[in-house]
């Protein structure tokens, strides 16, 4: 198929050059001319494994191309939304600018019978609306179809999702959007991949509600974190008694810093300002608390260093291990890791932070902070450490050979990710929350 990505952020690039893969003949469009120019040479703006090799073996067989001129949309038979849409400044609810101009300026290049297929997070009711615009402006037709990537498996998730949602019309109309969005996933569709097909509110909860859940499910076993911490229990095990439930599962419910990123604190928020516009913000209350309880992680962690250091940590060097919100990332929006390191500069530590993809991105936002990529580099003379990502080079780090550069010899380990057992051995003092 012929088609259309308009917004070549994380999600659009991925989506693009995961479209060309499959075979389609795909344009990706930004209105960021930087963006646009790297990824017409095959490099990938940010740090996702698997994006840079698809990128440019599409773009070599020519199924895959990028512009910032929105023109060159038109002729295609389905276009994807893939802006991004950021917490309003000062508020809580989503920002729907990037969303509405990208319909506003697709629509002049539409023709009767295309499909406009949204795959930004928006507030419930945001679809209805667009469809009317955009019926009326071009009689094309518009159809919901939430993305659900995880950072670190983007590629795979595109390609090989686990399940497909389109929120589409009813009638004929409907009809003729999922037949098109039946020949974009062909592919999946053909691995019996699961598909649910609805109305444009139905697909736009199943984004947000999907990310409130899984929030809830971190912050539920951090709380029972700070509950352990006060009576001696292990969370650890404690999560892995409870996970043999079938009901609920062990995934998601690994104590720690807390969840970051793009999408979950910001979604999350936003759908509790959804909720309370259209006069039911009692039903998802909880989800304040749920924020509020992630972002009590951090000054945990915080305030463990602290504690650690006798009360004080002034000029003490501190290494913090992590600064993307999750491994296999460079993504640092809303990291606790990189949270912690700049609370701990601001007490006055002589903090050096690592990070195999994130110094780049940290260092532009962050130009305080002393930043390496050589993890031993940052462990060199370090009074304390403090593990706040748990990518694989640090889960596996030597407690003897961290010991031989380190002044101090206490681990802080934010994600409950290290062998306790092991650091103890070889004479660290470990903490971690909710372990004994």
């Amino acid at each position: 198929m012929k088609m259309s990505v308009i917004g070549c952020g994380y999600l659009g690039a991925v989506h693009a050059a995961s479209m060309a893969e499959l075979g389609h003949d795909v344009v990706g469009i930004d209105v960021d001319a930087a963006k646009i120019a790297m990824l017409s040479r095959g490099e990938a703006p940010f740090f996702e494994p698997g994006l840079p090799e698809i990128l440019t073996s599409s773009i070599a067989t020519g199924r895959l191309r990028f512009s910032t001129d929105m023109a060159d949309a038109q002729g295609s038979q389905v276009h994807f939304i893939a802006v991004g849409t950021p917490q309003r400044k000062g508020e809580q609810a989503a920002d729907l600018t990037y969303v509405n101009a990208a319909i506003d300026g697709l629509i002049p290049f539409l023709s009767d019978g295309d499909l406009v297929a949204g795959k930004s997070t928006v507030p419930v009711g945001t679809a209805a609306r667009l469809a009317e615009k955009i019926s009326a402006g071009s009689g094309a037709l518009l159809a919901w179809n939430p993305e659900f990537l995880r950072e670190g498996f983007a590629v795979q998730d595109t390609i090989a999702p686990d399940r497909l949602v389109y929120g589409i019309p009813s009638g004929d109309a409907g009809s003729h959007a999922k037949a098109l969005l039946d020949e974009v996933y062909a592919t999946a569709l053909s691995k019996d991949t699961p598909l649910v097909v609805t109305d444009y509110a139905t697909a736009e909860l199943v984004k947000v509600s999907a990310n409130a859940f899984l929030a809830t499910k971190i912050s539920f076993i951090n709380a029972m974190a700070e509950i352990a911490e006060v009576t001696g229990a292990d969370v650890t095990q404690l999560a892995d008694a409870i996970g043999f439930d079938a009901r609920i599962g062990r995934k998601f419910l690994n104590a720690g810093v807390g969840f970051g990123g793009g999408c979950l604190p910001k979604d999350i928020r936003a759908f509790t300002a959804r909720a309370e516009e259209l006069g039911r913000g009692e039903s998802v209350a909880f989800l304040k608390e749920v924020d509020a309880i992630n972002l009590r992680q951090r000054d945990r962690v915080v305030q463990l260093v602290v504690d650690a250091l006798g009360g004080n940590v002034y000029q003490k060097k501190v290494a913090v291990l992590g600064l993307a919100f999750k491994p296999n990332s460079d993504d640092i929006r809303d990291s606790p890791a990189l949270d912690v390191a700049v609370r701990l500069h601001g007490l006055g530590a002589d903090v050096t932070s690592t990070d195999p993809e994130a110094t780049v991105p940290a260092r532009r936002l962050h130009p305080q902070l002393s930043l390496t990529e050589d993890t031993m580099e940052a462990l060199e003379g370090a009074d304390v450490v403090v593990v706040v990502t748990e990518w694989k080079e640090f889960r596996e780090l030597d407690p003897v050979a961290v010991a031989a550069v380190a002044r101090g010899a206490i681990v802080i380990d934010g994600r409950n990710c290290l062998d306790a057992a092991a650091w103890r051995d070889a004479g660290w003092t470990y903490r971690g929350l909710g372990r004994p």
